[in-house]
């Protein structure tokens, strides 16, 4: 899964064979927070970064409808000493950190992401960046306060947009994120 945050966008792939497909974009219904990460509990801020999120964290009895925990805070994020819990992509189109679909949308991406995981799948990963990370973009919403993550975070999103491999994602002894196709 894929969230890209400034377009509304939640997108879904599969894999077919060896390499991952588009299999469907859905709009977000809602989502809180500015473009940035979440730095610390209770900031509404929807976070910027690399998450797994394993069987355990799907919610199917969620007074969100349907949810899964996104996996926040991260191995960067405590890093980094980033603060905050119980991050969910869910139904219900009410958001104070998370990013809400609607309820037949998230119904949809919760079958998807049951089946996986239910099938033997180990996790899935979401990747959730501020837009979608082109150089035009990247001019664009160019902010030195984030310039330095997004730009680590660039590197994830170029790895993955070269080969439709999503990478694996690693957090060096300095704090950032490495990536290995």
């Amino acid at each position: 899964i894929r969230v890209f945050k400034n377009e509304n966008i939640l997108e879904v792939w599969l894999k077919n064979n060896a390499v991952f497909q588009l299999f469907k974009s859905y709009e977000i219904c809602y989502y809180s927070g500015d473009l940035g990460p979440k730095l610390q509990q209770g900031d509404s801020q929807v976070p910027e970064g690399f998450y797994y999120v394993p069987p355990i964290n799907l919610n199917p009895v969620s007074q969100f409808h349907l949810s899964f925990n996104i996996g926040y805070p991260n191995k960067y994020d405590r890093h980094h000493n980033r603060t905050g819990s119980a991050i969910m992509v869910h139904g219900d189109c009410v958001s104070i950190g998370c990013v809400a679909m609607t309820d037949p949308i998230i119904e949809e991406i919760y079958t998807l992401v049951d089946a996986a995981l239910g099938n033997g799948q180990a996790f899935f990963r979401i990747h959730i960046f501020p837009f979608r990370m082109t150089q035009e973009n990247m001019d664009q919403f160019a902010d030195p306060k984030w310039n330095n993550f997004w730009n680590n975070l660039k590197e994830g999103y170029d790895l993955f947009e070269e080969n439709h491999i999503p990478p694996n994602v690693e957090l060096s002894a300095s704090g950032h994120y490495t990536f290995e196709p």
